[in-house]
């Protein structure tokens, strides 16, 4: 990522994962986050929000929403990944995008493990 280096680049070390669709893209993160310390996976808890979200601390981190990863980081971050192309600020259809959450871009070139442990690593605190 221009000039960060804390997001690899998808088929780099620690990148792409699963070849295929977001989906399996999501059920891959889903298999890598699943078993750490305090995260739990999609459908752990009730409710419709989030059923489709990996939580850290009962908090979520990153979910699969319209066919995109959604990941919670600090809001600096979210600019400066809008600003590059990489995504933009998720909106939950409610009319007003979110500060510190960003909906990564289809076309991103972004690996998902590295952002998704980036924002665990944020809401863990």
């Amino acid at each position: 990522m221009k000039g960060d280096r804390r997001a690899t680049r998808r088929g780099s070390a620690g990148g792409g994962g699963r070849a295929g669709g977001p989906e399996e893209r999501f059920e891959d993160l889903v298999d890598r986050f699943t078993g750490l310390p305090d995260v739990a996976p999609p459908g752990s808890t009730g409710g419709r929000f989030g059923s489709h979200a990996l939580r850290v601390r009962g908090k979520i981190f990153a979910m699969f929403v319209r066919g995109r990863l959604v990941v919670k980081l600090p809001k600096s971050r979210v600019d400066e990944l809008v600003e590059v192309g990489e995504g933009i600020r998720f909106d939950a259809n409610k009319g007003t995008p979110m500060k510190e959450w960003l909906a990564l871009a289809p076309e991103s070139e972004l690996a998902w493990h590295p952002v998704a442990e980036e924002a665990m690593l944020f809401v863990r605190g």
